[in-house]
């Protein structure tokens, strides 16, 4: 087949939810199901004879390479996270680190009087210019 020669375009095709490891650390046990749809989007499989789980696939092929694929897994009871399976389980610790190292100081600048000649000169005679 002309689609597996090693020159032939094949394009990355991705599917389902992209989770990430910083997603999956800011999960925590005991969270309801709004909290960790927040976190993670709306999963792509939800089935309606297990309501209780909830399943979150993502796939990408890119060129010639072989599929990879990534599941993670979510069991509830009473509307509570209880259990995680998949290629990723929550670090409290690297969540922290990781929200301490967002935290960003930026500096504003002083504000310069940066009005035309002629809008300063009215104001200075006393016409209000709308800016």
């Amino acid at each position: 087949m002309l689609s597996n020669l090693p020159f032939v375009y094949k394009m990355t095709v991705q599917q389902g939810n992209i989770i990430t490891e910083p997603m999956v650390n800011q999960v925590q046990l005991g969270m309801n199901r709004e909290q960790v749809r927040y976190l993670l989007g709306t999963p792509l499989l939800t089935d309606m004879f297990h309501t209780n789980r909830w399943d979150y696939i993502y796939t990408i092929r890119r060129g010639h390479q072989p599929m990879e694929s990534k599941r993670l897994t979510l069991w509830f009871e009473e509307d509570q996270l209880v259990s995680i399976e998949g290629f990723a389980q929550p670090d409290p610790a690297a969540a922290l680190a990781a929200l301490e190292q967002e935290t960003v100081v930026v500096e504003v600048p002083d504000w310069r009087d940066d009005r035309g000649i002629i809008s300063r000169t009215l104001n200075a005679v006393g016409v209000e210019t709308a800016e």
